[in-house]
């Protein structure tokens, strides 16, 4: 627990680009003490002044990506941060304070830290927050671009205005982000800039403790968070496949990478047509999950040729950062955190040095869509922390960004893992796909990390699939992270994604 804390605080400072302070969380956290599983939910809601009637009389159709209008809900990663040390302070028994788990932040944040490769990568990308004349965009510009553009990788990135606020979270508590003068500091940024959010929209920002989802695979169970996060996603494509015999999948990757992604079409249909805050929209998880319903629904999946896109439902009726952490004990935690697009709304809250999310872009402005804007209203969120169990205790923690690639890169890792019997650095480096858009793309072209091969390539497009072929190891197919626990040897194995910028590490 106090690593994952710690760790989703400094990528906060490291990694500012996909992840951030004024984000959002989810988080799968395993007690082995209590034998028990909890969920938190620190997703905030839109703003009480944010309606399709603001957006209408600016003359706009849709919420826009950028600018301070895209900054309309409120962050909810700093409370997650603090309700996780809060569990693990007095549940777990932990000594780590508060303040020492900010430590490391502070200090990256005050003296610097490397850019790491992917910051330059993802930030050119972002054409529309490199162009353009937005005043509200310019201190964004100003603090993360040079005179020459992008920064340099390896260039030391430094965030004085980011320390301070840290340091005063680090003294303060965590609460004080949305509550006393460092809220209120927020809120009157957030009112100059012409976002709606406002001090009372922080004020009652709380975290939700929630019960996971489960679903049976195999032997084992698939668990991750309920609406509106799509881990259900996840799961239905698992219960899906639970289905179907993978063995011969094992020799055949066109048949593995076919029959997955079959089935990730329909847990797609369900999603899309159901998944909304649960708060407003009510979403009939235990129908869509149920056993009876999935085998039904896996019955429509033919091995010999791809089914056409959108699939019917059969109810009727971007960017992230993933840190998985285990210990010697048993305990187990997989946070999810986002600010949504690559670098989020592109606005920074004042002096505070937080970059805000543009979660609320999500959001559509027709009054009859289930993802609807109303005030107080969550939007749907890609974020899906996983974990696989056995025995009722954690065997695989995973995570990944990407988007609409989360549920489909966990499926692929837990079933190289289970079915066809790889390691797990194997199978977190093995070559990916991706059905659907990711990073704000509108394809919905099945893409193919180029290491599966022309003959892999040609046996899709045969069965109907559109592939489009993409660079051996691909930013769009997530940056998986992945940890396995075996109670009998007391072994603790990790894997860390060559597509991502770090490596996994043990103390």
């Amino acid at each position: 627990m106090d690593a994952a804390v710690a760790a989703g605080a400094t990528l906060a400072v490291v990694y500012p680009h996909m992840t951030g302070l004024g984000g959002d969380s989810f988080w799968l956290i395993w007690d082995e003490r209590a034998q028990r599983l909890y969920g938190l939910e620190a997703c905030g809601r839109a703003a009480a002044r944010a309606t399709p009637t603001l957006y209408r009389s600016r003359g706009l159709t849709s919420i826009p990506a950028r600018g301070p209008l895209a900054a309309l809900t409120v962050p909810g990663a700093v409370d997650g941060l603090w309700e996780a040390h809060r569990l693990s302070r007095d549940t777990l028994d932990s000594r780590v304070t508060w303040g020492d788990l900010l430590e490391d932040a502070i200090q990256h944040a005050r003296d610097g830290v490397a850019v790491p490769p992917s910051l330059p990568r993802v930030t050119a990308r972002a054409e529309d927050l490199l162009a353009g004349d937005d005043a509200a965009l310019q201190p964004w510009r100003a603090a993360y671009l040079t005179a020459g553009g992008l920064p340099e990788m390896g260039a030391l990135l430094v965030q004085p205005r980011l320390a301070r606020t840290l340091a005063r979270l680090a003294a303060s508590g965590g609460r004080a982000f949305y509550e006393g003068e460092l809220g209120a500091e927020i809120a009157t940024a957030c009112e100059a800039l012409g976002s709606p959010l406002r001090a009372a929209d922080l004020e009652t920002h709380r975290s939700r403790w929630v019960e996971p989802l489960r679903v049976a695979y195999r032997d084992r169970v698939a668990v991750s968070m309920p609406p509106p996060s799509q881990g259900m996603s996840a799961l239905a494509v698992l219960g899906l496949l639970d289905t179907l015999d993978l063995r011969e999948a094992a020799r055949d990757p066109a048949l593995y990478v076919h029959l997955v992604v079959e089935a990730t079409k329909l847990a797609f249909a369900d999603r899309d047509r159901w998944l909304a805050d649960p708060d407003v929209a009510p979403v009939p998880v235990a129908r869509l999950l149920d056993p009876a319903y999935l085998r039904t629904r896996a019955e429509a999946i033919d091995p010999g040729r791809s089914a056409a896109v959108p699939v019917t439902p059969g109810v009727g009726g971007g960017d992230t950062i993933a840190c998985v952490t285990a210990d010697a004990a048993g305990n187990a935690v997989s946070l999810i955190q986002s600010l949504y697009h690559e670098w989020g709304a592109g606005v920074l809250a004042g002096e505070t040095g937080i970059v805000l999310q543009n979660r609320g872009a999500f959001f559509s402005l027709d009054p009859g869509d289930r993802n609807g804007l109303a005030p107080g209203k969550r939007p749907f969120h890609t974020l899906t922390p996983f974990m696989l169990l056995d025995g009722g205790r954690p065997r695989l923690v995973a995570g990944t960004m990407g988007g609409e690639g989360q549920p489909q890169t966990l499926v692929a890792v837990a079933t190289r893992v289970l079915d066809l019997g790889w390691d797990l650095q194997a199978a977190v480096e093995a070559p990916r796909w991706l059905h659907g858009r990711t990073w704000g793309a509108p394809s919905r072209a099945l893409c193919l990390e180029a290491r599966f091969g022309e003959d892999v390539v040609d046996r899709l497009r045969a069965r109907g699939h559109p592939v489009q072929v993409v660079e051996a190891w691909s930013d769009r197919m997530g940056h998986a992270q992945a940890i396995t626990l075996d109670p009998a040897s007391g072994s603790l194995v990790a894997a860390g994604d060559p597509r991502a910028d770090g490596p996994p590490l043990a103390a």
